[in-house]
Order: C-alpha cells, then sequence, then structure tokens
C-alpha cells in the first residue's frame, strides 16, 4: 500500500513538471525567455522565407554583371580592389583552402550556438539581439532586388572559385550563377551574419566582461578575410554588411523606444 502511494505521489510530481515544461514551451515564458518551441518556430519560419525570397531576387545576370564592373571601378579609385591578388595568395598557399573552405561553410553552426547561448544564459538581451538578426534578414532584400551584384568569381577575370572547387558539402551551386543567392554580393551576408554574431556576444558580455566581449569581433574579420580571398566578396560587399548591422541596431532601438513610449500615452 505504501508502495503504491509512494508511486503516486512520483508520478504526480512527474506529470506536474512535464505540464510545466510543456506549458513553458508552447505558450508562456521561463526566466523572461519567450516560449522555447514558439521561439525556434517562428525562427524557422523567418529563415524559410528569407531563403525563399533571397533565392528570387537578383536574377538579371546583365545587371549584377554592370554592377559588378561599377563597384570594381569605385575599389580601383579608392585603392580597394585586392579581391584578385587576395584571391592568388590563397590559391598560392593550399594548406589554407580546405580551412577557409570549411570557415565559410560551418558559419552557421556559430549563428545557432549564439542564438541557443544568449537565450539560455542571457535571456535579458535575447529579445534585442533576435530582432536584430530579424531585422537584417527583411532589410537586407530589398538591396538584393535594387542592386544585384556579380561576385569577383563570376565577374572578375582571374579569380578561382575556390568554395566550388572544395566544396566540402559535395556540391556545385557556387558555379550556377542562375541561381539568385548567387548574384547578391552585396552587402556580404557570410560577413553580415559573422557580424551578428560577434554583436550578439559582446552585446551579452559588455557589462559583465568586456575585455572577453572585445574578442568576439575576431570572428567576423576573420570571415571577411574568408570571403575575399575564396573570390566571393568584393572589399566594398563587406562595408556594407557593417551598415547594414549599425542600421538594424538602429531600427530595433527606435522600435523599441516606441513601443515603451506607447504605454505611457494610454
Amino acid at each position: 500500500m505504501t508502495r503504491v502511494t509512494l508511486r503516486e505521489v512520483a508520478a504526480g510530481r512527474f506529470s506536474r513538471l512535464v505540464a510545466r515544461a510543456r506549458s513553458a514551451a508552447l505558450a508562456g515564458r521561463m526566466g523572461g525567455r519567450p516560449a522555447p518551441l514558439v521561439e525556434a518556430a517562428g525562427l524557422l519560419l523567418v529563415i524559410l522565407l528569407f531563403s525563399r525570397l533571397h533565392a528570387a531576387v537578383g536574377r538579371d545576370v546583365a545587371a549584377a554583371t554592370a554592377n559588378a564592373l561599377a563597384l570594381q571601378s569605385i575599389e580601383r579609385a579608392l585603392h580597394l580592389d585586392i579581391a584578385l591578388r587576395a584571391n592568388q595568395w590563397l590559391t598560392e598557399h593550399p594548406a589554407l583552402i580546405q580551412p577557409a573552405v570549411y570557415y565559410y561553410r560551418l558559419y552557421y553552426l556559430a549563428i545557432i550556438g549564439v542564438l541557443v547561448w544568449v537565450f539560455v544564459r542571457h535571456a535579458d538581451v535575447y529579445i534585442k539581439v533576435r530582432r536584430t538578426l530579424v531585422a537584417m534578414a527583411v532589410l537586407v532584400l530589398p538591396v538584393y532586388w535594387a542592386l544585384p551584384m556579380s561576385p569577383p568569381r563570376f565577374a572578375l577575370p582571374g579569380v578561382v572559385d575556390i568554395i566550388a572547387e572544395h566544396d566540402i558539402l559535395g556540391g556545385h551551386a557556387s558555379r550556377e550563377i542562375q541561381n539568385g543567392q548567387n548574384l547578391s554580393a552585396m552587402p556580404s551576408m557570410h560577413v553580415g551574419w559573422s557580424l551578428w554574431c560577434a554583436y550578439a556576444v559582446w552585446y551579452a558580455l559588455r557589462a559583465s566582461h568586456p575585455r572577453l566581449a572585445l574578442l568576439s569581433w575576431i570572428f567576423p574579420l576573420g570571415m571577411a578575410a574568408v570571403v575575399l580571398i575564396t573570390g566571393n566578396h568584393y572589399v566594398l560587399d563587406i562595408a556594407g554588411s557593417a551598415v547594414l548591422l549599425v542600421f538594424s541596431i538602429a531600427v530595433v532601438s527606435a522600435w523599441g523606444h516606441l513601443a515603451e513610449r506607447r504605454p505611457a500615452r494610454d
């Protein structure tokens, strides 16, 4: 009789824990965080929409090539035309090619890791950094639509398409100029998302570990070097990524201030 009672008590406690966890995951909040499953579903929807829209814009090859030539002229005038030399440097150091390809391809793991880390460990800043990520995805699409841009590997003679030659995924998407994502070099979202990762880590640690927070910016610096030497982007593409991040932060901050003022008016 006692054993049955203990089992019932244990089963009841377990059922309550499961119910609380399910409630928090689907609808509630845990420690100020959004509901995990709802948050994951929302982010997945944003990713799918961004991927679809990204693939649909910038398909005008002639316009993308013309814009790339114009950008190359600007970089020459500013003495920033280093894309070809950077690519040649990598081809002369074959031992560095595979690490560069891994760095280029696996940065998605860094984005997921930073999102999860901030969600779990720094709930107080999660909403702002997540909104910044979404803002970047939304704001960059009109740029891709208005300014299709061929990357150096398509529009700059002599550049070797490193990713296509040594792709760890075994695909040849990098060669396909018809793919809309390959005609959207400005700005570089490899650098853009890497900058977001650095910003999220810096924003979370800036008060408690300011020196450690600064180290996060090494990641986008490395990505900037990788996209140059692999023939994927120009210097001004990287500058455009920094502008996108700053503008997205400003938009999110302005939105937050407006949201705070609304209850006061009511």
